[in-house]
């Protein structure tokens, strides 16, 4: 009876040992515990899983999904490896949906031991976001932006050194709105802000009359020639479908005056044709001629071109048979009528501002004689110049804009109403302007088929001549303008060749 006492004891004994090593769970079970309560977003569940959790536990997980605006997570764990008796660990791949930024992936791993004969999860920060170790933390934060986009007509980016940016950059403030943005920041102690990831404001956009096209082909046919810029504008609506500007000094296209030479002969011609005289009427055309009683005036090289048609006269730029012909025919104030009609007595609005241009006041025949040929006191802007080219193409003489009716008047107010101009006159300045391209000073500019034009060379005290040219093809209307360019036939022609055979 004793024996079996005592084997009794020891059997009693040894089951309380083995009771007492035996570990509750698995690793795997605690790990498929953990991932299910954490996708649920029951944070308790996952505390009660977590071996000696903080006292924030649950406070930290919630503020990280408020802090990033969470939407959902997703995780998948890996294969479970085993690190020795009593550890394991999870790789786990993780998915964060958040608001502002979309999908957000990250890796962590998620590690396990024995505790207390239970198998636990040995949470860390990192087990959270791998980014959270060592006191990191992540920070959502606002950016605040007020700020425009222009784009063309057809909605799109203007093209890349396109010279329209002194006139886009200053309108960008007049339909900039505030809008918000997103950047999520790692902020670690000691150490720099990282940025994780950003997103930036959307800018309010604004569609300019520019086409792309246009608007490029203008651009690489002013590249390589500096003090230059071409104007081109839709006659049919006055919409500026191009604006290349590389003016140097700080001058401006559309607001500063240059004298004009011999394209102002479209508007001399213009009121030469009110006034009676016919297209194909003869004129004389010596090399020089001396208003009577005042100064002489001279042809390019003298030439002396015999008896001609007013047309020839205007496609070979005769400045003697204009100054003759005006002199003789018109009165001051027949020259700045016409010009104000054309343009220079309308105001122009553009929605970046713009002006056309004066004829002067002093009313000398000297300085008469001088204006009819576009030297003198005339001066304009090459955006008044493109302007004039519109008009003989559609017959109406429109204000440019670069911006919607709309918004022109809301910027600078209402612009003048379209004006038809002579029917009789456009009729016969089409087919001299036509002239010009055909056998005139525009003849071996390389400008293609169905081309009308006026090329034009001011003398100017302070340096080279002015380069001009102005015309029309189709619903298209330009002026080309090198300051200081020199010969408007040899320079600013075969540029507006470049910009056509460009499109």
């Amino acid at each position: 009876m004793l024996v079996i006492a005592v084997v009794a004891i020891v059997g009693a004994s040894a089951f309380a040992v083995l009771a007492s090593s035996r570990v509750k769970g698995s690793a795997s079970k605690t790990a498929a515990a953990y991932f299910a309560a954490w996708r649920k977003g029951d944070i308790t569940g996952m505390e009660r899983l977590v071996h000696e959790p903080p006292p924030d536990f649950v406070a930290r997980h919630r503020a990280l999904s408020d802090e990033l605006h969470v939407e959902s997570i997703q995780l998948t764990p890996g294969p479970l490896k085993s690190l020795g008796e009593g550890a394991a660990e999870v790789p786990f791949a993780g998915v964060r949906q958040l608001a502002e930024f979309g999908a957000w992936p990250f890796d962590s791993t998620l590690r396990l031991a024995v505790r207390d004969r239970a198998w636990k999860v040995l949470w860390a920060p990192e087990t959270l976001h791998p980014l959270l170790k060592d006191g990191g933390r992540l920070e959502l934060g606002e950016i605040d932006l007020t700020t425009a986009e222009l784009v063309t007509s057809e909605g799109e980016p203007i093209p890349n050194d396109s010279y329209a940016e002194a006139y886009l950059d200053p309108l960008k403030p007049e339909f900039a709105e505030a809008n918000q943005g997103w950047e999520l920041v790692l902020k670690v102690p000691g150490q720099p802000d990282r940025p994780l990831l950003s997103k930036q404001p959307e800018a309010n956009v604004e569609r300019t009359t520019l086409s792309r096209p246009v608007q490029a082909a203008a651009a690489r046919a002013l590249d390589g020639v500096k003090d230059s810029a071409i104007v081109a504008i839709r006659p049919s609506t006055g919409e500026i479908l191009g604006l290349a500007d590389r003016l140097e000094e700080n001058y401006s296209a559309v607001q500063d005056l240059f004298p004009p030479g011999s394209v102002f002969k479209t508007i001399t011609a213009a009121a030469l044709l009110a006034n009676g005289l016919e297209p194909f009427a003869e004129v004389p055309c010596p090399g020089s001629y001396t208003v009577p009683g005042h100064r002489t005036i001279v042809n390019d090289g003298e030439v002396d071109r015999g008896l001609i048609s007013f047309t020839d006269a205007f496609a070979h730029s005769c400045n003697t048979a204009f100054v003759e012909q005006a002199t003789t025919r018109l009165s001051w104030e027949d020259l700045v009528e016409t010009a104000n009609e054309w343009g220079f007595g309308r105001p122009i609005m553009t929605g970046i501002r713009g002006s056309c241009g004066t004829v002067g006041q002093s009313g000398d025949m000297d300085t008469f004689a001088e204006d009819v040929i576009g030297q003198g006191e005339v001066v304009t802007t090459p955006l008044c110049m493109a302007a004039l080219a519109a008009a003989v193409q559609s017959g109406t003489w429109r204000s440019p804009r670069l911006l919607s009716e709309e918004q022109v008047s809301r910027i600078e107010g209402t612009p003048p109403k379209p004006a038809p101009m002579d029917e009789g006159v456009v009729t016969a300045l089409r087919d001299m302007m036509t002239a010009v391209v055909d056998y005139g000073t525009a003849a071996d500019a390389g400008l293609p088929d169905g081309v009308a034009g006026k090329t034009g060379t001011a003398e100017v005290v302070d340096g080279e001549a002015h380069a001009w040219f102005i015309g029309y093809r189709d619903d298209l209307a330009f002026c080309v303008f090198v300051r200081h360019g020199g010969s408007g036939g040899a320079v600013a022609a075969p540029i507006a060749a470049r910009f056509l055979n460009g499109l």
